[in-house]
């Protein structure tokens, strides 16, 4: 007999024996097979967006002379932070001891240690009806992809060697904490305040893309620029990447819903809506402004809209996707284009202007279309109020992630120094870092 039969037996005899219903309720929850298959699927897919994916859009955008240098880095972080998010990380974001609702306390910024190493995990560990396995190594996956977003606005000047102390450092005091506050459950910080953040608007890309904008501005602008031409030399990778991006978010925000469910598919399809719809966004603004449109502009379209969908996607409805894809397309064109050229940063690969400006516009617009009278899905019903609380979860890890990233950076710079030499960057960070080449000369 199937399990689903089992449970259908279960109901019957309650009728009959009280004591047995009651026996059931206590009993531990049972594996689902259906919805582990679903979170197996979803994880390989976010691992997916960063190994190749987020490797092949950024090294696509560099000059030849740094295209390995970069995927060098997207590699190196996924290795790096795995082994950080099993000796320490899940245990600082996810555990709950000493955790009260309504309670600030120390727990309710960051978690403690009692999960470190992964103790007492086993194969029947379970967190909801999945594997608890499942459930560590899915959220390594988004550990992941945080710290390789913010190589896009330092790309092609930072050493290698302070490249990988920066993320440990910067994975330990701002990812995992922030992650903490948002996701823990009833006593972390901004769980209580009630910030909606489904799948990472907040503990994602707009940590990433602050995190991204004080680290280029600290390290300063590439050599020659603005005036030296710095176009991207292969922009069929960037394509390539984009696309892998795009197919990988359903994993990213569907399968955050933590189950094959309704909401797990509701997800899927605001995620296509808003991801076109900025797509669309971006290449129409680029083609009235320039003239013409462009792959590049395309597909930082995408991306753009994947971003800003990403903290509404289990609450908004298909029209207000609709118009926080639009939004995006529209908004991060203009801040990665024009606000760039005349605040002057260079953000290399405009990390900031997509992840930071896409994730803080789609967590205020989530506050604005979760409400059922706007056909969301969420709970809200006083617009207002939850605007509000978003641009407080907003305001809080901007000014953190900001204040704490600055102080990572320069305590970095002076003990080990973060940038290669004029000499190296000119020659590109592939040889002079790696010692070797990402072309054939």
């Amino acid at each position: 007999m199937t399990l689903r039969k089992f449970a259908g037996l279960g109901a019957l005899l309650s009728f009959v024996t009280p004591g047995l219903a009651m026996a059931e309720e206590a009993a531990a929850p049972v594996l689902n097979s259906g919805d582990t298959a679903w979170m197996l699927t979803a994880t390989i897919l976010v691992l997916f967006m960063t190994i190749p994916g987020l490797a092949l859009f950024y090294g696509g955008m560099v000059r030849s002379k740094n295209i390995l240098s970069v995927m060098m880095q997207c590699f190196a972080i996924t290795g790096l932070i795995s082994i950080l998010w099993v000796i320490y990380g899940y245990s600082i974001a996810f555990d709950t001891t000493g955790m009260e609702q309504g309670v600030v306390n120390f727990n309710s910024f960051v978690g403690g240690l009692n999960k470190a190493f992964l103790a007492g995990l086993t194969p029947d560990s379970l967190t909801g009806l999945f594997p608890e396995a499942v459930f560590i190594t899915f959220q390594m996956t988004f550990a992941i992809i945080t710290p390789a977003l913010i190589v896009g606005a330092f790309a092609e000047r930072m050493k290698f060697s302070a490249m990988l102390i920066f993320m440990g450092v910067w994975f330990t005091l701002v990812y995992a904490p922030i992650a903490h506050m948002v996701w823990s459950g009833n006593g972390g910080l901004m769980w209580d305040w009630g910030v909606l953040d489904f799948a990472g608007g907040t503990v994602v890309h707009i940590n990433a893309g602050i995190a991204g904008l004080v680290a280029c501005l600290v390290l300063g602008k590439r050599k020659g620029f603005p005036t030296t031409p710095m176009a991207p030399h292969n922009l069929g990778y960037t394509l390539m990447g984009a696309a892998m991006l795009w197919v990988g978010w359903f994993g990213f925000n569907a399968g955050s819903a933590i189950a094959a469910n309704g909401t797990a598919g509701m997800a899927m399809l605001v995620t296509q809506i808003a991801t076109a719809a900025a797509a669309l966004g971006w290449m129409f603004a680029e083609w009235i402004t320039h003239g013409k449109p462009s792959a590049l502009g395309i597909a930082s379209g995408v991306v753009a809209g994947l971003v800003a969908i990403t903290p509404a996607a289990g609450t908004v409805g298909p029209m207000g996707a609709l118009v926080i894809g639009l939004a995006a397309g529209v908004v991060c064109f203009f801040c990665a284009t024009t606000l760039k050229r005349k605040m002057g940063y260079d953000d290399s690969l405009d990390a900031f202007g997509v992840h930071g400006i896409g994730g803080i516009l789609g967590a205020i617009l989530t506050g604005v279309f979760a409400a059922p009278a706007l056909g969301g899905f969420g709970t809200v019903t006083d617009i207002g109020a939850q605007v509000w609380i978003q641009l407080k979860g907003v305001g809080f890890t901007v000014i953190y992630t900001a204040i704490v990233t600055f102080i990572i950076l320069k305590v970095l710079d002076a003990v080990m120094g973060l940038r290669v030499s004029e000499e190296e960057e000119a020659v590109g960070l592939d040889l002079a870092q790696h010692n070797e080449r990402g072309y054939n000369l």
